[in-house]
Order: C-alpha cells, then structure tokens, then sequence
C-alpha cells in the first residue's frame, strides 16, 4: 500500500496568513516525513486538472491545507470537492461541511437549524442602539478585521460598504459580544472526536481604548500592540469547570451539526452574564506550531507529529467507510 501523503495549499496573496499556510505546509511535510510517510508540497490554482495528475499517483491521503484560491476564501471548497470527484481520502472536513463552513452566514443558518446558540446577524440594515462587529462572510484568520470594526448598528451598513469595498468579497455584521474569547479544538481518534485543552484568549494590558478582539492584528503584525497584549491561557477546566463543561458539550454538538471530521476548531464568545455564542466554525484550522491547534495538542500531552499521524488516520478510516 502507497504510503504517499502529498500536501496540498492554495497560497497566491501577499498576507501574512497565506504566506502561514505555506510556512505549515512545510512544517508538516517534515512531521510527515518523520513518521515514515512520503511527502511533497502541491500549489493549486484553479487549473484543477492537478488533482487528476494527484489521483493517478493513488497516494494513501492528500493533506488537504487549501483555504482559497487567488486569495478568495470563497473559493476555498473547490479543491475539497475536486478530491471527492477523484475519489481521494483527503484530511479534514468533507466538500458538504467544508462548503458551509467558508461562510459565515450559512454557518448561522446551521447553527440556528441545530438550535445552537450564536449572536444575531444583518447583512445590511441594523438596529440603532445595537453595538456590532463587521466581518467578512467568506474569509477567515480575521481577515478585514480591526480596532474599527466595532460600531454601533446606525453605522453598520456604511461601515459595511467601506469593507467591502477596502478589502473585497462580502461583509455582514454580527452582535458584538463583550466578553471572554474561547477556542476549542478538537481531534479525531479511532473512539470518535476528542476535545482538547480548552484556550481562552486574554488581553491583559490591553489599554483601555483597546477592544479586547482577535483581529487581524493580533494574529499577524507580530509588532503590534494588539499581538503583544493577546495571550492564549489554558486552564479553564480547572477554573471554571462548570464552563468549561458547557463549551466542551457545545463543541461536540456543533460537531456533529457541522459533520466535522479529522480536525476542527469552535470559537466562542462568553458575555458577562456567562452566556456562551459560537462565533465560527473553524472545518480546517491552522496547524502551525505557533497556532492554536498545536498549542492544544501539546496542552493534551501530544506531539506535534502525533496529531499530524492521527489527522492522516482519521482521513484513511473515512475512506473505507
């Protein structure tokens, strides 16, 4: 049997998060290697013929780390669905999931099917008197995001227009949720998905007229303000049990709804009343070591190339069903 693991990315735009995703494909490619597999890196663009050219190697999994193409998030699914028409195991969500998870509002929409709790959304006209946070619909890692981001719902359609406009694609707005931030990784072993050490992300010494938010950042502009004063902590189970319960049940229901599989990441916001949102569903999320995910994998005791193994596993036991 092929022991080949080829890894796949989409990496075109001059970002800080692109040029992350080919830096991890990297990284993974050497866990890969170690664990005994053969690897190389393939660049896809939108001549999908490549994935023809992927089948006829019949490579045990495809490492699928394709978040867009051109730089469009949008975009981001074709390669998932391409894999499936070639009939190749491919690592983390299926085309169906992965599709509804590249947008925003259709993620909404399936959390509010599933009676799942999250913030209130306009895609343009809001309420006076309603604070809310712009995002864009299609792209992730906090792309469009800032300090500014943050106005009050008679400001939401302008600010929306500015967006959209500044940074391409679609905006909406969301209720903005003052609170704690959470992210929940999770990761498929042979007895099912597995949640792991829950991150919160704190903003202690953030300046007052800071928002305590991930944005673009502090997640990317290492010489920023905001990226000094945002630190991931874990530890909540220990804490807060009781909260930490409730965010670990939500993650698998959301889960579940989602039809996630391999890997994944929920995000959460918690109000002051202890009210907890989903605020994303994360179907591929970043496996850098410096990222979340790593960070939860080495909180559980895991090495890096053990989840990077046991991703390719949950992949291969999806072929065979």
């Amino acid at each position: 049997m092929s022991n080949l693991v080829p890894i796949i990315h989409g990496v075109a735009a001059d970002r800080p998060d692109e040029a992350d995703t080919f830096r991890n494909a990297e990284t993974i490619a050497a866990a890969l290697q170690a664990r005994g597999y053969q690897t190389d890196i393939t660049p896809i663009d939108l001549d999908l013929t490549v994935f023809e050219a992927l089948a006829a190697r019949q490579p045990l999994v495809v490492f699928n780390l394709v978040e867009g193409l051109r730089g469009n998030g949008r975009l981001g699914y074709l390669a998932c669905a391409m894999l499936e028409h070639c009939n190749l195991a491919h690592t983390g969500a299926g085309e169906t999931a992965y599709y509804q998870s590249t947008s925003k509002i259709l993620t909404k929409i399936l959390l509010q099917a599933a009676n799942l709790p999250a913030p209130e959304w306009w895609t343009r006209a809001v309420p006076a008197g309603k604070k809310v946070i712009i995002k864009s619909v299609y792209e992730h890692a906090s792309f469009g995001i800032d300090q500014n981001s943050v106005v009050d719902g008679r400001s939401a359609s302008r600010e929306i227009m500015f967006r959209e406009k500044h940074f391409g694609g679609r905006f909406f707005a969301e209720k903005y949720v003052h609170g704690r931030e959470f992210n929940v990784s999770v990761l498929q072993l042979d007895d099912g998905p597995h949640v792991l050490p829950i991150a919160e992300m704190r903003f202690d010494g953030r300046p007052d007229d800071m928002l305590p938010i991930v944005d673009y950042a502090a997640k990317w502009d290492t010489a920023s303000q905001e990226y000094s004063v945002t630190q991931r902590r874990f530890g909540v189970e220990e804490h807060d049990p009781e909260l930490a319960e409730r965010l670990k049940s939500l993650t698998l229901k959301c889960w579940a709804a989602a039809e996630l599989s391999g890997y994944g990441r929920i995000d959460f916001r918690v109000d002051s009343m202890g009210k907890s949102y989903i605020i994303d569903i994360n179907a591929n999320p970043c496996l850098a070591p410096d990222a979340g995910f790593a960070a939860a994998l080495k909180e559980a005791g895991f090495e890096y190339e053990d989840g990077v193994e046991a991703i390719v596993n949950a992949a291969r036991r999806s072929r065979r069903r």
